[in-house]
C-alpha cells in the first residue's frame, strides 16, 4: 500500500501545489478560469488529438470496455437523479447531482494516472473513457437539465426556450474541443495520413502540458472559499459513496464477469470509475445558474478521499 501511495503521491502533489498556490495568495481567483481553460482548449485536445493520430483503431474500438465503463457511469447516473427526484428535488437539480456521482475526472486525473500506474498502452482506452464522460454522461445531463428548465419555465408562466432539447444539446456537443480533438485525430490513420516532425514537435509540447497543469486547476479550484453550512453532509456523503464505491464496484463487475476484458483493460476500467468527481458538473451548475455548493463538496471531498482509495485499489492489482 505504502509504495503504491507513493506512486501516485506525485498527482496528488500536483493538486496540493494548486491548492497552496491559491490559498496563500500567489495565483488569484482569476487563475482557476484561465488555467481551466487552457487545459479544456489546448492542452487536452492536443493530449487527445495526439493519442488517437497514432492508435490503431483496434486499440480504440473496444466495444466490452466501453459498455462496462460506459454503464457504470450512466447506471449510477440514473440512479442518483432517481433517488434525488424521490426526495422531491427539480429535475434540473437531480441530473447535476446525477453528475455529482457518475461523472468520474477522466479529463483532469484520468490520463497521467492511467501513465503511472498501467504505462503508455494505457492512454487509447482512458482516451475512450474521457470521451463517454465528458459527451456521453454529460449529453443524458443536458437533455435532462434543460428539460427540467423548460418544466419550471413552464410552470411559471414563462413559457421557456423555443429552442428544441436535441438543439441545445447537438450545439454543446459540437462545440466541445474534447470530442472534436480527437474524433479529427481519428482521421488520420483512417486516411493512411502522417503526421509531420513539426506537427509531432508541437502536439508532444502543448499535449504535455495537460496533465500538470490539469491537476494545478483543480488544486486551484478546490481551494475556492465556501459558504458556511452549504455541505449537506448527508446527501454529499451519498453522492462521494456512489463515486468512489459503487461505481468502481459495478465497473469491475461487469468488465470482469459480463464482458470478460483482458486486465488492462478491466483495470483501466475500474480505475477511470474509481475517480473522484470532475468539475465538469460544478460548471453545468454554474452554467445553468443551479446551486453549486453541494458539488463543490463532492468534488473536494472525493478528490480527498481518492487518495486513500486510489491508492487501495491499485495496491490490490
Amino acid at each position: 500500500m505504502l509504495s503504491t501511495l507513493l506512486v501516485v503521491l506525485p498527482i496528488f502533489a500536483l493538486i496540493f501545489s494548486g491548492w497552496l498556490a491559491r490559498r496563500i495568495g500567489v495565483l488569484g481567483a482569476a487563475a482557476t478560469t484561465e488555467l481551466n481553460c487552457f487545459v479544456v482548449f489546448l492542452a487536452l485536445p492536443a493530449l487527445l488529438f495526439d493519442v488517437t493520430a497514432h492508435a490503431h483503431w483496434s486499440a480504440i474500438w473496444k466495444p466490452g470496455f466501453i459498455a462496462a465503463f460506459g454503464l457504470s457511469s450512466l447506471a449510477v447516473f440514473t440512479l442518483t437523479v432517481l433517488v434525488r427526484r424521490g426526495e422531491g428535488h427539480p429535475l434540473s437539480d437531480a441530473a447535476v447531482d446525477g453528475l455529482n456521482a457518475g461523472y468520474p475526472n477522466t479529463g483532469f486525473m484520468g490520463f497521467p494516472l492511467a501513465l503511472v500506474a498501467f504505462g503508455p498502452e494505457a492512454l487509447a482506452p482512458t482516451t475512450v473513457a474521457a470521451i463517454l464522460t465528458v459527451c456521453g454522461v454529460f449529453a443524458v445531463a443536458i437533455v435532462l437539465i434543460e428539460t427540467g428548465l423548460r418544466r419550471e419555465a413552464r410552470g411559471a408562466g414563462q413559457g421557456g426556450s423555443n429552442v428544441p432539447v436535441w438543439r441545445a444539446v447537438g450545439r454543446s456537443l459540437i462545440r466541445n474541443p474534447l470530442l472534436i480533438a480527437p474524433a479529427l485525430g481519428a482521421l488520420i490513420p483512417s486516411a493512411g495520413l502522417t503526421l509531420p516532425a513539426s506537427a509531432e514537435t508541437f502536439l508532444k509540447l502543448l499535449g504535455g502540458a495537460a496533465s500538470p497543469c490539469a491537476l494545478v486547476a483543480l488544486g486551484l479550484f478546490l481551494a475556492q472559499k465556501r459558504r458556511p453550512g452549504s455541505a449537506q453532509p448527508r446527501a454529499a456523503s451519498l453522492l462521494v459513496g456512489l463515486k468512489l464505491v459503487g461505481q468502481p464496484l459495478l465497473a469491475y463487475g461487469l468488465g470482469r464477469y459480463l464482458f470478460d476484458l483482458p486486465p488492462l483493460l478491466l483495470h483501466v476500467a475500474v480505475l477511470m470509475a474509481a475517480l473522484p468527481t470532475g468539475t465538469g458538473p460544478f460548471m453545468l451548475a454554474e452554467f445553468y445558474r443551479r446551486e453549486a455548493d453541494l458539488t463543490s463538496t463532492v468534488v473536494l471531498v472525493s478528490t480527498i478521499l481518492s487518495i486513500v482509495t486510489v491508492s487501495g485499489y491499485l495496491a490490490t492489482l
